[in-house]
């Protein structure tokens, strides 16, 4: 993924309506992005056309993950997550 292809991502992130998930999305994006593969920088990308409620969800563990989404990112994402 290129400069701008990260930066559009990181502005998906932090951008997305719901507070809590630009929080956790954006922070974790932000930290994390000069170490993710580009396969998982593909994954976050699919991960964003979720809704937000139900990322939260997802990384809360209220809701089990749906199998189109990447499990071990979304792992990775709640051991970063800020406590809510």
């Amino acid at each position: 993924m290129n400069k701008d292809d990260k930066k559009r991502l990181i502005y998906r992130a932090n951008y997305r309506g719901f507070k809590e998930a630009d929080i956790m999305l954006g922070g974790f994006l932000k930290a994390n992005i000069d170490t993710l593969s580009d396969a998982e920088l593909d994954a976050f990308e699919i991960l964003l056309s979720a809704k937000d409620h139900d990322i939260y969800d997802w990384i809360t563990e209220k809701q089990p993950v749906p199998k189109q989404y990447d499990e071990e990112l979304l792992a990775k994402i709640r051991q970063f997550r800020p406590k809510f």
